[in-house]
């Protein structure tokens, strides 16, 4: 059930990305953490979020993605196969054939999305007229594996037509890139805790993240929440305070 309000007009499509190769955890999305899949704990969160016109999963026509889609098709959501490191093409093309305005994009390694946040971004960029681009990440503040991206469809044609090299394997970075083409607007939120990492890149990350679901329980976590319980525990925060995020062109 999508939330209506002010600009809602403004059809926003979810697009998550998940495919099985990673370099550094291969087959992450399809972990079984607290009962569920990784993937199915990033596509209840948009689902709660109760904003989103649509939601895609765009994974790859590589044959180890099957095992994506048998799970898109348990869990009810709809998907699109495409390249597997031209990411734009793979987002372009799910996204042809549908109504869209703008879309709102996801990793599946980020099993502990707010869907509040999702919820908030999407009702600032309905609000505010003529955004190109909003994102919690332009300047950080939420943990990394938290944030929230929305690109409008001019922004998403432009990059599709111009971007090359890394720009088409990270989606949107053509658009943040070149602020002088296009409107972008940055979220913020307290408390600050851009230095803490609840993605899911590295086996330090999958420990980190387990404690949370240990201790926090099968369930959609509020931001504030998370972060106090990080706060309160720095032996957790330690399991993958080492590990460094990859530049965008190694990405």
């Amino acid at each position: 059930m999508v939330t209506r309000g002010i600009g809602a007009s403004v059809r926003i499509v979810g697009i998550v990305q998940a495919r099985m190769g990673s370099t550094r955890l291969p087959g992450k999305v399809l972990r079984e953490l607290g009962g569920r899949s990784v993937l199915e704990w990033v596509v209840r969160a948009a689902r709660e979020a109760g904003t989103l016109d649509e939601l895609v999963v765009a994974t790859t026509t590589e044959q180890a993605d099957d095992a994506v889609v048998a799970e898109c098709r348990r869990l009810g959501v709809s998907w699109h196969r495409g390249p597997v490191d031209d990411v734009l093409t793979r987002f372009m093309e799910a996204l042809a054939g549908r109504r869209w305005d703008a879309m709102m994009r996801f990793t599946a390694d980020c099993p502990l999305l707010d869907p509040a946040v999702i919820r908030e971004a999407a009702l600032v960029f309905r609000a505010v007229r003529g955004l190109d681009y909003l994102s919690t990440a332009l300047t950080r503040t939420l943990p990394r594996g938290l944030d929230v991206e929305i690109a409008g469809r001019g922004a998403m044609e432009r990059a599709d037509a111009e971007a090359t090299g890394f720009h088409r394997t990270h989606v949107t970075s053509y658009v943040y890139s070149h602020p002088d083409d296009a409107r972008l607007l940055g979220l913020a939120y307290q408390p600050v805790a851009g230095d803490l990492r609840v993605t899911l890149d590295t086996e330090d990350d999958w420990r980190l993240i387990s404690r949370v679901v240990d201790g926090l329980g099968d369930r959609c976590l509020p931001f504030g929440t998370l972060v106090s319980w990080l706060r309160e525990r720095p032996e957790v925060c330690g399991l993958n305070a080492h590990v460094q995020q990859k530049e965008l062109q190694d990405a």
